[in-house]
């Protein structure tokens, strides 16, 4: 069965309702026959990486850049993981206060490093998640599920 690994920072209430967005859509009833694994940056594993067939990362951006727990969650997993999750898919949701394109930034590139192809655009917002952001988050998640029935 096909996994999808959620690996996530979620320090604020914003972050938390952008999670269980992505969670209801990756888990919808209608996406049948695909495994949703969900883990702290700071707990996620290499095992956990190399037994997953995609990934959905989430952070804030602190400092115009990607929170430290998936920074450390990056540096754990990389070389370990380098040779065999080329070419699976990822997708993003990053949170700020006033601007996500630097941690949306260096985890593209991260990401480009690791082979890992982008299956769908990231998703950003600042402020207090509106209904449309939310939608936006079950989307993604319901988006990169889906994506994994098609390859199965």
């Amino acid at each position: 069965m096909p996994r999808l690994l959620i690996v996530h920072h979620t320090p604020s209430p914003s972050l938390q309702a952008m999670l269980e967005s992505v969670i209801d859509g990756a888990t919808d009833d209608a996406i049948e026959g695909v495994e949703v694994v969900t883990r702290p940056a700071l707990t996620a594993s290499e095992v956990d990486v190399m037994e997953a067939d995609a990934y959905l990362l989430g952070t804030p951006a602190n400092i115009g850049y990607m929170s430290g727990a998936l920074k450390h969650f990056f540096d754990r997993i990389y070389y370990p993981c380098l040779e065999t999750t080329r070419r699976r898919p990822y997708g993003m949701y990053v949170h700020g206060n006033d601007d996500t394109a630097g941690a949306v930034t260096a985890i593209s590139t991260i990401a480009k490093g690791l082979e890992w192809e982008q299956a769908q655009q990231p998703v950003e917002l600042m402020g207090e998640p509106s209904r449309a952001d939310l939608e936006a988050c079950w989307e993604l998640g319901a988006s990169l599920a889906a994506g994994l029935t098609v390859d199965a």
